[in-house]
């Protein structure tokens, strides 16, 4: 049998992910394939990098933890087709999160309002949920 947790357990779980990770969190997107984990080299080129809001989540509700205020960045750093994300600490020494970006409505772990990237171009973040698995 799989391990079945409460409502209460995974939410507690998903706002952890949150406390652990800190109130100012960088977000990279990048090119090509994330790494095999979050302790691998980074690996594509940084289209963009932002700093996410202090309170980045709203709290776990029903075993699914939703981005939290605007997640949006006025000039991306370079040109390319935006492909996978990073959640770093406020340091950038720790890779907390990663995971494959889309456009809106593609099904990615992390949807954009446009993934083809321009030096200077103007991106918002449309979806980013933490969703708690053994319901």
């Amino acid at each position: 049998m799989t391990l079945q947790y409460s409502v209460a357990v995974r939410n507690a779980k998903l706002d952890a992910v949150e406390s652990t990770i800190g109130t100012a969190p960088i977000l990279r997107i990048r090119t090509g394939a994330p790494p095999a984990n979050c302790a691998a080299a980074r690996t594509g080129t940084v289209l963009a990098t932002l700093t996410l809001p202090s309170d980045w989540m709203a709290a776990a509700s029903s075993g699914a933890k939703a981005k939290s205020g605007t997640w949006e960045d006025t000039s991306a750093d370079a040109d390319g087709t935006a492909a996978h994300f990073e959640i770093m600490d406020s340091g950038l020494t720790t890779c907390h999160a990663q995971g494959t970006v889309t456009a809106t409505g593609g099904g990615g772990d992390m949807e954009v309002d446009n993934t083809s990237f321009a030096t200077g171009q103007a991106f918002t973040v449309s979806t980013f949920t933490l969703t708690a698995g053994n319901a």
